[in-house]
C-alpha cells in the first residue's frame, strides 16, 4: 500500500469492493496496526498478548464506495459489545426530535411498523413507542438487546440482512419505517442488509438510514471515525450505487450535525411513484460530483494530512508533559482508541480517562493500556488538561467539565487540529 505521503508496503490492493466486487486499488489512508477498538481490557489481561489488525483504508473507483479490508468479522465485536448509545444528552435529544419528525412526516399510528436494526438499547424506538407506534428491535448484541427488552422495547438478539427479513415478511410483517442510525457502516455484506431492506420494506414504506457523511471525515480531517468495527465510510455516490443494485431509490437526504456531519438518506422502492426526489438530493449528489468524490482526486492527500495531525497533536503533549502538567482524556468511545493507538498516546501522555458508562469503567483502553474512571475521577485529581476525545460533543462535554476552569484546567481537542483553550 502507497498512499501519498506515506510509507510503502508490500500490499499491492485492498481485494474485492464490498459494494460492487470490483478489485481495490486506490488507497486512502494507513493508520497502522491497530486493536479492535471496543475490545476493552480488565486488569488480569493485561499481560496477554493483543490481536492487532492494519487500519488501512482504500476507495473503490467502480462505486466510489471508501472502505475496510476485512480484518474482522461482526461476531468478532457485536455478539458482545460496549457501546451504549444513551450515555450521550445530546444524542438522544437528536433521536426523539428525529423520531417525531418522522412520525409525523409519514403519518406513523397505532396501525404502522417502524423496524430499527442495530437498535441497540432501544434509546431510538422508545419515542416511537411513547407515542403508540408499534416497534421492533433488531440488535446482534445479546447484553445489549437484553437491555432494550427490559425497557419495554421488542428486540430481537440477530443480524439484520435478507434471511431475517424474509422470516418478518413470512410472519406478517411489513415495516413502514425502517431506521439504521450509524449501523450501515459496521456491516460487512452491506449487499445482503440492502436486500434486506427491500424484502421488508412495505410498497409504500420508507427507509431512512443516517450514517457519518465521507464528505465531512475528509474536509474534517477526521480520520478517528475509521476502525475496524466500521466496514465502509458514505458518500451519497456510492449510497445511490448499492440502493440501486436493490431496487430501492434514495428520493430525500438531511445534512445533520451527529458524529461530526451526518447524512439521513430517505429512500423507497425504485417503483414507488408518490415520491419525488428532492432539491436537497439532486444538490448533494451535484456537490460531491464537483468537489472530486467520483474521481480520484478527493482521496489523494488525506493520508498525509493525517499525518501531520498526528505530529502536532504529539507536539502539543509532550509540550504539555515537559511543563509539569497532567492531562486526563474523557470519553473511552472507540473514535478515541483509534485516535489513542495511531498516536501511540500512552499513560506517559495521558494519565487516566473516564467515561460515563459503567462497563468500561474499571477496564483499560486496548493496545495503549490506558486505565477507565468514572467521571467524578475528574474532579478528584484535578488534571491540568482533559483532552475530549469524542470531539462531536465538545460542546456538551466542556459544559458537564465547566468546574475545571476552578483550578486553572484546560481542554484538548485533537480534531481537525490540536486546540488547547
Amino acid at each position: 500500500m502507497t498512499p501519498s505521503g506515506g510509507t510503502t508496503t508490500h500490499i499491492t490492493d485492498g481485494g474485492p469492493c464490498r459494494s460492487c466486487g470490483a478489485t481495490l486499488t486506490l488507497p486512502v489512508v494507513d493508520l497502522g496496526m491497530s486493536p479492535p477498538c471496543e475490545s476493552y481490557l480488565t486488569a488480569d489481561q493485561l499481560r496477554d498478548a493483543e490481536a492487532f489488525y492494519p487500519l488501512d483504508v482504500w476507495v473503490c473507483e467502480q462505486c466510489w464506495l471508501v472502505q475496510l479490508p476485512d480484518h474482522i468479522t461482526p461476531e468478532d465485536t457485536f455478539v458482545e459489545y460496549a457501546y451504549f448509545s444513551s450515555f450521550s444528552d445530546a444524542w438522544l435529544e437528536h433521536c426523539r426530535d428525529d423520531a417525531n419528525a418522522q412520525i409525523d412526516r409519514w403519518d406513523l399510528d397505532g396501525g404502522s411498523l417502524v423496524v430499527e436494526f442495530g437498535s441497540n438499547d432501544g434509546y431510538f424506538l422508545r419515542w416511537f413507542a411513547e407515542r403508540g407506534v408499534p416497534v421492533l428491535g433488531v440488535e446482534p448484541a445479546r447484553n445489549i438487546a437484553a437491555q432494550a427488552v427490559e425497557a419495554g422495547i421488542p428486540t430481537v438478539a440477530e443480524f439484520f440482512g435478507r434471511e431475517m427479513a424474509e422470516k418478518l415478511v413470512a410472519d406478517g410483517h411489513r415495516a413502514d419505517l425502517i431506521a439504521g442510525k450509524n449501523v450501515l457502516a459496521q456491516i460487512p455484506d452491506v449487499n445482503d442488509v440492502v436486500e434486506g431492506l427491500r424484502v421488508l420494506l412495505a410498497l409504500d414504506g420508507v427507509v431512512a438510514i443516517e450514517f457519518p457523511h465521507l464528505q465531512r471525515l475528509i474536509e474534517g480531517n477526521q480520520f478517528d471515525t475509521i476502525y475496524h468495527e466500521h466496514f465502509s465510510y458514505f458518500s451519497l455516490i456510492a449510497t445511490d450505487a448499492l440502493f440501486e443494485r436493490h431496487g430501492l431509490r434514495i428520493f430525500d437526504v438531511d445534512e445533520v450535525w451527529t458524529h461530526g456531519g451526518s447524512l439521513r438518506v430517505y429512500a423507497c422502492h425504485a417503483d414507488d411513484a408518490t415520491k419525488a426526489d428532492t432539491e436537497r438530493v439532486v444538490e448533494l449528489r451535484e456537490r460531491e460530483i464537483a468537489l472530486g468524490y467520483a474521481s480520484p482526486q478527493a482521496y489523494r492527500t488525506f493520508d498525509e494530512q493525517v499525518r501531520r495531525t498526528k505530529r502536532r497533536l504529539l507536539q502539543t503533549l509532550v509540550e504539555l508533559q515537559d511543563q509539569g502538567l497532567k492531562v486526563a482524556a474523557y470519553g473511552a468511545a472507540g473514535k478515541g482508541m483509534t485516535l489513542l493507538n495511531y498516536c501511540g498516546i500512552r499513560t506517559d501522555l495521558v494519565e487516566f480517562a473516564v467515561d460515563r458508562n459503567p462497563y468500561k469503567q474499571g477496564r483499560f483502553c486496548p493496545g495503549v493500556h490506558i486505565p477507565i474512571l468514572a467521571p467524578e475521577a475528574i474532579e478528584e485529581h484535578r488534571p491540568d488538561v482533559v483532552l475530549i476525545l469524542p470531539w462531536n460533543l465538545e460542546a456538551e462535554i466542556t459544559s458537564q467539565l465547566a468546574f475545571i476552569r476552578e483550578w486553572g484546567g484546560r481542554f484538548l481537542v485533537p480534531i481537525p487540529e490540536a486546540r488547547l483553550f
